[in-house]
């Protein structure tokens, strides 16, 4: 099997169209592989030397480094002085010098060398690329389709490229088959021994950050903001939201027009996970409270230094408080940046503080027993018989 060098010339630009590559990087990575093949059929393997190849001709040329000296040791390295000087009229010992040779053709495990590295070194020229193109795109949610399903790992393929999303990354409760397509947050581009590998994602914060943007139009203009996000995917999110224009309401723009806007989010992601949008407050007393929505606080100390909060709640909010699992207190905990303790309020021995915002509790009055109603209806009697004696 030798190599056909008019066939390859015209399959380096069949590859750079089907690839999407540059050709010259298809061209580089074909030399380069033919100086290996070279070094095996005619040379040595430690030699330096330089393929240059007509992509219209489809003819080759090498060029062999050589080191100029008086007398010519090993053939491979070294060339003479008078040999030198009749390809370069000022040549020195010493100093090196090309050695140009034309190539007609390959041995068969020298061509085979030759397509293995040219594949190889393909492979490796369409991956950099790859990666430069996604490297500025990561930040950024991407239309995508699953490809496979291997285990807890979603193999998603985004045309130019294929991407993971590892179950860290996936939405909890959320079911993927091949073909289903779908949006994707770009996580990462991590080089890996085998190349670059795209990470994506659909469990993280950062997306449903981006779902809010391509609805509310409203952000791109600065007009309000998202100041805190808090996410636990497929369950619950918590949203912190700020306005910098005055009369504009932060919570009634994000959740849009009989919810249009907070909806179409939470038909991306699933309607299972419930998403809270509250305001956010410089005050971290009032923005803690805002944070555990919905539920009633009694009162909030916090320490600043600490960075810790009690919060005080009813008796019959303490579950709210807590959410199922400790969700609710562990989302309000990551949106404002506090550790957060929840303490019941105890009706019995109200707090003075706690007594002023806190409304007192009915108690019911005892329903008394018979013998009791009979002794008061008589002491009554008795009382007003002696007022009327007087």
């Amino acid at each position: 099997m030798e190599l056909d060098f008019k066939q390859l010339s015209i399959a380096i630009r069949a590859i750079a169209e089907e690839k999407n590559l540059p050709e010259d990087v298809v061209q580089e990575a074909v030399e380069q592989a033919l100086a290996a093949a070279y070094r095996r059929d005619y040379g040595d393997r430690d030699q330096e030397i330089r393929i240059k190849m007509n992509l219209n001709t489809g003819e080759v040329d090498a060029y062999i480094t050589k080191e100029i000296v008086d007398e010519v040791s090993n053939p491979a390295y070294e060339t003479s002085l008078n040999d030198a000087k009749s390809r370069r009229k000022d040549a020195k010992v010493g100093e090196t010098i090309e050695i140009h040779e034309k190539v007609e053709s390959f041995g068969r495990v020298a061509a085979q060398t030759a397509k293995q590295v040219i594949l190889q070194r393909l492979r490796e020229a369409e991956r950099d690329i790859i990666m430069a193109e996604y490297e500025d795109k990561i930040g950024t949610v991407l239309n995508a389709t699953v490809s496979r399903v291997e285990g807890s790992v979603v193999r998603i393929d985004l045309g130019k490229a294929q991407g993971i999303m590892p179950r860290s990354e996936q939405i909890q409760g959320e079911r993927y088959y091949p073909g289903q397509r779908l949006k994707v947050y770009l996580k990462d581009v991590e080089k890996g021994f085998r190349g670059p590998q795209l990470v994506l994602s659909r469990g993280n914060k950062e997306f449903i950050e981006w779902l809010f943007k391509s609805e509310v139009p409203e952000m791109e203009s600065g007009a309000v903001e998202i100041k805190a996000l808090a996410r636990e995917a497929g369950v619950r999110s918590k949203i912190a939201v700020w306005s910098n224009v005055q009369g504009v309401d932060p919570v009634g723009t994000f959740v849009g027009g009989h919810g249009t806007r907070v909806n179409a989010v939470m038909s991306e992601i699933g309607e299972q996970e419930k998403i809270d949008i509250i305001v956010y407050n410089q005050n971290p007393t009032e923005f803690i409270t805002n944070a555990l929505s919905p539920t009633k606080v009694s009162n909030v100390v916090v320490d600043e230094s600490a960075k810790r909060a009690v919060v005080t709640v009813p008796e019959d909010q303490q579950s709210i408080a807590i959410g199922k699992g400790g969700q609710n207190v562990r989302l309000a905990s990551k949106l404002s940046g506090y550790e957060i303790d929840i303490v019941a309020e105890n009706l019995q021995t109200k707090s003075p503080e706690v007594t002023e915002t806190v409304a007192k509790p009915v108690v019911p009055g005892r329903v008394k027993k018979k013998t009791e109603l009979e002794s008061s209806l008589i002491d009554a009697i008795e009382e007003h018989g002696d007022e009327a004696k007087s």
